[in-house]
């Protein structure tokens, strides 16, 4: 087995990695506490633990108030905060009147266990499955399949239609939106390569999550899904950009214009135009859809209700009723300034009440909690006719209570919708295989040539 394979196997989200990781931490902080004075171990253990257990409990506060996720952490997250805080007050208090290798274990348990809680965070959000994929991200590594500008050039004056698809990295101008990103993807399906001019292909747009970068959804499975999903249908498959919703890793724009930048402007006035213009494909909104996980999820509602001149179809996974940077109040404050006005044209809820009835638009709401999946068909055909659910569950952050109330109350409006359970965590991984669950329909939805038009899980026959 070469080396990339062997990365490639070994998981850091279980097996023995992680576990191995942990048990050598624990191990060598051990070795740093041990042996030391009595008057030593009376003084200083108890402020390591107060200070470890006070770190973990400050960070789950700021978490909190901070709003940037309602899905619990898993314990081990919290316990590693704990005693690298616990390790942090080992090494200075422990310092002087100790023997080198007692210091020399000091020094090295603090990195390990700060190692121990990106692990635990890595745990909690899925981001890198495997060594290879925490190595190529460190690294820079390309993606498969990426290919840069001059091989794409080449392969277009060929008109080689390749086996798989290809990824292209590109730099999309801010000119309409001022929006600063960083490099945006765009996977290709083979078909694409087959004709000159290229085939007017339907597009799919991709978000990811709170904190992330473009490359995140075919760093972790949405490439391979994509191509195995070409290969099937004669090598046909929407045309992808996976998009910089964020600007920079700590920046949660939640995909509006905003204090943090015009991100809405940014995903419609220069990414639509730009891939139209630069890849041929359908301008036609019949021909556009959205599909998210997590932030990215509400992105994807958000966007198409706010835009339905631009999009006909979404998949949201485990998003939220709406953009949400913490409670109502500080989402205001945080992303519009403290606009309310600012922050309720991009509210769901009452763009959808000003909008009135929707037509031609359907959605797919995955959720990776249990819950009854179940299909609504588009209900309103009149202003009057609209019908707004009585259970909120605003003040629940479980995604199932939200993709049910969100489904029930586009229907109202005019939206079809189904809310389908795969249950799992809230991490990428799950997102990837609701992803893969949801593709087939929305393929078929956005018109990909070789496809079947499928109706939503749940609907009765047309």
């Amino acid at each position: 087995m070469t080396t990339q394979r062997l990365a490639s196997a070994v998981s850091l989200l279980h097996g023995w990695l992680p576990v191995t990781v942990q048990a050598i931490a624990v191990a060598i902080l051990v070795l740093a506490v041990g042996g030391r004075t009595p008057r030593w171990s009376l003084r200083w253990l108890p402020a390591a633990l107060l200070f470890g257990v006070g770190a973990a409990l400050l960070v789950h506060w700021y978490i909190g108030y901070q709003g940037w996720s309602g899905d619990p952490a898993p314990p081990w997250f919290w316990v590693w905060i704990a005693v690298a805080g616990f390790a942090g007050v080992v090494l200075p208090a422990g310092w002087r009147g100790t023997r080198r290798w007692q210091r020399a274990w000091s020094v090295v348990a603090i990195p390990l266990c700060l190692l121990c809680v990106a692990l635990a965070l890595n745990l909690w959000v899925g981001y890198l499955p495997t060594v290879a994929s925490a190595w190529d991200r460190l690294t820079g590594a390309p993606l498969g399949g990426q290919i840069d500008a001059a091989a794409f050039r080449d392969m277009r004056e060929k008109g080689a239609k390749p086996i798989h698809g290809t990824v292209l990295s590109v730099k999309i101008p801010d000119d309409a939106s001022g929006f600063k990103h960083r490099a945006e993807l765009v996977y290709l399906p083979p078909a694409w390569y087959a004709t000159k001019p290229a085939p007017q292909l339907p597009v799919l747009m991709m978000i990811g999550g709170e904190f992330g970068n473009p490359t995140d959804w075919p760093s972790v499975g949405a490439q391979n899904i994509l191509d195995d999903f070409a290969a099937g249908h004669g090598g046909n498959a929407p045309v992808v950009v996976w998009v910089d919703q964020s600007g920079a890793f700590g920046n949660d724009t939640e995909c509006v214009n905003g204090t943090r930048g015009n991100a809405a402007d940014h995903l419609t006035k220069d990414v639509i135009p730009y891939m139209v213009s630069h890849f041929g494909v359908s301008p036609d909104r019949a021909h556009w859809g959205i599909a998210g996980w997590s932030a990215g999820g509400t992105c994807a509602l958000t966007l198409t209700v706010k835009y339905p001149q631009l999009f006909t179809a979404f998949v949201d996974m485990d998003g939220q009723m709406g953009p949400n940077a913490g409670t109502k109040e500080q989402t205001i404050f945080r992303l519009f300034g403290g606009n309310a006005a600012a922050w309720a044209a991009f509210d769901p809820q009452t763009v959808m009440a000003r909008h009135g009835p929707y037509h031609g638009i359907s959605a797919w709401f995955g959720v990776s909690e249990p819950t009854t999946s179940v299909y609504r068909a588009a209900a309103a055909a009149h202003p009057g006719d609209v019908h707004v659910p009585q259970a909120d569950p605003s003040n629940s952050s479980g995604v199932a209570a939200a993709a049910q109330y969100m489904c029930a109350l586009i229907s109202g409006y005019g939206i079809e919708c189904a809310v389908i359970s795969l249950p799992g965590k809230h991490d990428f991984p799950s997102a990837v295989k609701m992803f893969e669950s949801a593709l087939p329909w929305l393929a078929g939805k956005l018109g990909t040539p070789g496809a079947p038009v499928l109706r939503l899980p749940g609907a009765p026959p047309s």
